[in-house]
C-alpha cells in the first residue's frame, strides 16, 4: 500500500503521517520523487481501509494498494516513477536509470593475471566504458573448469581500477566472501545461478553497496522480481536487474535465448534500472553487436559486454568475448543507436 502526498506537502505533515502509521504496526518508507512524496507501507495491510488512512491529513492525495506480490520492486510502489542507482566510482558518480545516459560495463569473464586485467581495463575505459567487470570467484557448470583466483583476483581488480579509473563489478558466490568483495567492488553482482539463493540475497541486501541481480537461467520475470524483493526488503534500495539470456529448447545456435522483450515488460512492472548482457545471452562474439544495438533500441539502461585481449586463450567464456579492437568499433556503432534514443553521453578522452 502507498500513501501519495500532495505536491508541496510540508515536511512536518509528512513526518506526522509517517509517525501515525508507525503506531499501526506498519513500516513506512518515504520515497521522494521529482514532484511528490510517496509513503510506502510495509506490513499487514490487507485489512486496512484506504479511506481511513486518507482521513489522517488533508495533504494526502490518495491511498493505493500495490497489487503485485513484489511490493518494493513494483513500479506502483514509487507511484510510476523510475528509481536511479547512483554508484560512486574513482571518476565520480555514475547513475543507472531510465532517464540517464546508457552505462557500459565491459571486461573479461574472469580475472586471469595482472597484465591482462589492467590492459583490458585501460582499453575499455578509453572506448567509453564506465565499469570493469571481471570474476574473482567463478560459478562453473563443471567442477573441473577454472573457478577463478579468488581473493588474489580482487587485489588485481583494485589495481586495475586505480590504473583506469573504472568502477568495479564482480560476483559474490558465498556470503562468507561478501565483506572482502565489498572492499573492492563498487557494485556487487549476484549471478544467475544464485538468483534464488535467498540467504545470500538477504546478506547482500543488508549491506550498502549497490547490487546487480542477474536473471536465473530458467526464471520467470516474476521469479526475478521476487528475488529483487528479497534484497529491497533487507534494506538495500539500490538494485539493478540484468537480463543475460534464459534456457530454451534451442541451444544449437546460441548459448541462451536473450529475452529482449523483458525490457518493455520490466519497464511496465518495476522502477528498477535494466541492464542487458548480450555476451552470455548469445554465447558468441559475432552476435554481441547486433544484440547490443537492439537492446539500446528496446530501451535498456546499461550493457554488459565481455572483452578479452585474446579470446582464444581465455580461461573462461572465450567464444563470447570480443577483442579490445572489436570493442572500439562496437562502441562507435552503439553510439549511433544511443544518440538516436537520446541515451548516449559522449565519453571524455581517457588519460591512462
Amino acid at each position: 500500500m502507498i500513501v501519495v502526498m500532495k505536491i508541496g506537502s510540508p515536511e512536518a505533515e509528512i513526518s506526522r503521517v509517517t509517525d501515525e502509521l508507525s503506531t499501526w504496526g506498519l513500516t513506512p518508507e518515504k520515497i521522494v520523487g521529482k514532484h511528490k512524496v510517496v509513503i510506502g507501507l510495509v506490513g499487514e495491510t490487507a485489512d486496512l481501509d484506504p479511506l481511513q488512512i486518507q482521513e489522517f491529513s488533508p495533504w494526502i492525495e490518495q491511498v493505493l494498494r500495490v497489487e503485485q506480490p513484489y511490493k518494493r520492486a513494483s513500479r506502483q510502489y514509487r507511484h510510476g516513477e523510475a528509481s536511479e542507482v547512483v554508484v560512486n566510482t574513482p571518476e565520480g558518480d555514475v547513475v543507472f536509470g531510465e532517464n540517464q545516459p546508457l552505462v557500459v560495463v565491459a571486461g573479461p569473464c574472469s580475472v586471469e593475471n595482472e597484465e591482462m586485467i589492467i590492459e583490458t581495463a585501460k582499453r575499455v575505459r578509453a572506448a567509453g566504458a564506465r565499469f570493469l567487470r571481471g570474476g574473482a570467484y567463478k560459478p562453473r557448470t563443471s567442477p573441473y573448469a577454472f573457478q577463478g583466483h579468488g581473493e588474489s583476483a580482487l587485489e588485481l581488480l583494485a589495481t586495475a581500477s586505480k590504473a583506469s579509473g573504472l568502477g568495479i563489478i564482480t560476483e559474490v558466490m558465498d556470503a562468507a566472501d561478501l565483506d572482502i568483495i565489498a572492499e573492492v567492488a563498487d557494485v556487487i553482482q549476484v549471478g544467475a545461478r544464485n538468483m534464488q539463493n535467498f540467504s545470500l540475497l538477504k546478506k547482500v541486501g543488508a549491506q550498502p553497496k549497490p547490487v546487480l541481480l542477474k536473471r536465473g537461467m530458467a526464471a520467470t520475470i516474476e521469479d526475478w522480481l521476487m528475488a529483487a524483493e528479497y534484497i529491497l526488503a533487507s534494506g538495500n534500495s539500490n538494485v539493478i536487474l540484468c537480463e543475460r539470456g534464459i534456457r530454451t529448447f534451442d541451444r544449437q545456435y546460441t548459448r541462451n535465448t536473450l529475452d529482449l522483450s523483458a525490457i518493455p515488460v520490466l519497464r511496465n512492472l518495476t522502477h528498477l534500472p535494466i541492464m542487458i548482457d548480450p555476451s552470455h545471452g548469445t554465447g558468441w562474439s559475432s552476435y554481441v553487436p547486433s544484440m547490443g544495438k537492439a537492446a539500446i533500441a528496446a530501451g535498456c539502461d546499461s550493457l554488459m559486454i565481455e572483452v578479452h585481449p585474446t579470446p582464444s586463450k581465455a580461461l573462461s567464456d572465450g567464444p563470447q568475448s570480443i577483442t579490445p579492437e572489436a570493442f572500439d568499433e562496437l562502441m562507435q556503432e552503439l553510439s549511433v543507436v544511443g544518440k538516436a534514443m537520446g541515451r548516449w553521453q559522449q565519453p571524455e578522452v581517457a588519460v591512462v
